[in-house]
């Protein structure tokens, strides 16, 4: 695998009327093509900021980013065209159905015209979302609008995908489906950031870990290699180990 992206002394501060909030502080992380990282914490941990840096939707208050060796804030152009991005809360257009949503995201990424009536065809039927085509974005499940989310995020052909949280309030066999999906994103190469509070799947999906702890980072592995290090049967058991640790 070669680096994707490097985040060196990458931290962010929130003013306040009392002066401000550390929210993210000196993190150093290396993502590597093609892997699925995992980034884990409680509540106000920092995932969704960092996650949210990642996306540009936040500048980070100091540190560097590096896509591919470059400054993603020197060629941000060029790192949005690589990047998609699916946040936590659906933001799909009420005023769009199922296949204009896809159709939009497309234009706005500039593809050619032809070029997206084909990638639509592709992704809907990759979702399962061809027999919805022209469903009203009201009158779809959870499950299918998280599907839809997803499919926006790689109209364009990402090589990074940031998936915020993507399972959170769904069924069982929906959450699996949507596992079924990041495997297969994997599987072709797409390097895929995924915040979740849910430590199985994170277990499942995920080639590292990356737990964060009132804005640093507190470890970066495999499960496997957790597991063995604190000698517990799964993930969620280490994770509450370090909590208590933290705690005492």
């Amino acid at each position: 695998m070669s680096v994707l992206l490097t985040l060196q002394h990458v931290s962010k501060r929130y003013p306040t009327k009392d002066g401000f909030v550390e929210a993210l502080t000196d993190i150093n992380l290396t993502i590597m093509e093609g892997e699925v990282l995992a980034l884990l914490g409680i509540n106000g941990a920092g995932k969704t900021t960092l996650s949210s840096i990642l996306a540009t939707l936040h500048p980070a208050t100091s540190g560097t980013i590096l896509y591919r060796d470059s400054s993603i804030y020197q060629e941000l152009h060029r790192y949005k065209k690589a990047l998609g991005f699916c946040p936590q809360k659906p933001n799909l257009d009420p005023a769009l159905n199922v296949q204009e949503n896809l159709v939009f995201a497309g234009r706005y990424y500039l593809m050619p015209e032809q070029e997206i009536q084909a990638r639509v065809c592709e992704i809907m039927a990759t979702f399962n979302l061809t027999r919805y085509a022209q469903f009203s974005i009201d009158a779809l499940s959870g499950g299918y609008k998280q599907r839809l989310l997803i499919a926006r995020a790689l109209m364009h052909r990402p090589r990074l995908i940031i998936l915020d949280e993507p399972t959170v309030g769904l069924d069982p066999d929906v959450r699996r489906q949507i596992w079924d999906i990041i495997k297969q994103l994997r599987a072709q190469g797409v390097t895929v950031i995924l915040t979740t509070h849910y430590l199985d799947e994170a277990e499942v999906l995920a080639d590292r870990v990356c737990m964060l702890s009132k804005g640093q980072i507190l470890f970066i592995d495999n499960a496997a290699n957790l597991k063995q290090s604190y000698k517990k049967e799964n993930l969620e058991e280490v994770f509450l180990h370090l909590l208590k640790e933290e705690a005492a």
